[in-house]
């Protein structure tokens, strides 16, 4: 079956909720897991607008969490995780920001990664940092798309 991540809340390639936007409620949507591999120690969930570089000339970082609990079977709306770490967005804050592209509609993706450890990495630490501290740890990962529209 594979590492899967899925929203009640929106199909693969579906529109986003107006609410989890950032300039709307900015909390994030709910979120299923299924199929983590044996051996995975930690998840890793990373969300980011690939649509924003031409504008913003670089991949938006908009959610970057770690350490996340193999276990967990879904991510709840508006998480405040107490046993994860929440690193540094674009946005310069240590939690979720939601979609808020500026010009057209942009797809969002959400990246979950298992890893078969945990991360000692610094809670400030961003995408790029993470992902290099997950390199030779990956097990299995996928990924979920979503899109939103400037509001």
């Amino acid at each position: 079956m594979g590492l899967e991540l899925e929203s009640p809340k929106f199909e693969d390639r579906g529109g986003i909720p107006e609410k989890y936007g950032y300039t709307k409620e900015n909390i994030n949507p709910p979120l299923t897991i299924q199929g983590v591999p044996p051996g995975t120690k930690a998840l890793v969930l990373i969300m980011d607008d690939p649509d924003a570089e031409p504008v913003a000339e670089k991949v938006w970082d908009h959610w970057v969490v770690w350490n996340i609990d193999p276990e967990i079977e879904r991510v709840p709306e508006n998480w405040k995780p107490t046993n994860a770490v929440q690193g540094k967005t674009d946005y310069g804050e240590n939690k979720y920001g939601g979609p808020n592209p500026p010009d057209k509609e942009h797809l969002y993706r959400f990246l979950l990664i298992a890893i078969d450890k945990e991360l000692d990495i610094d809670k400030n630490s961003t995408k790029k940092e993470a992902l290099k501290a997950v390199e030779g740890h990956v097990l299995d990962k996928t990924r979920l798309h979503g899109n939103y529209s400037p509001v």
